[in-house]
């Protein structure tokens, strides 16, 4: 009976350290996701404000041509 302890608790320590090793690398990999999913969102977000501030500067020069448009008429 306790060479059956024995031999259980030896074998039992390393797949233990096989388990937590893959849940740590498991955990890091999750956090490098989620740190490229933050940067992702930061520049979608910049996107968007160039993209807004494209459009506002191009509806402004519609605006101006449609004005001088109308005055040389």
């Amino acid at each position: 009976m306790t060479g059956t302890i024995t031999i259980i608790m030896v074998f039992s320590i390393p797949l233990v350290a096989i388990v937590t090793s893959h849940f740590q690398k498991q955990t890091k990999m999750k956090q490098e996701m989620l740190k490229d999913e933050l940067e992702l969102e930061r520049l979608k977000n910049q996107n968007f404000l160039i993209e807004t501030e494209k459009m506002k500067l191009e509806l402004e020069k519609m605006t101006i041509e449609q004005k001088d448009g109308l005055k040389i008429k």
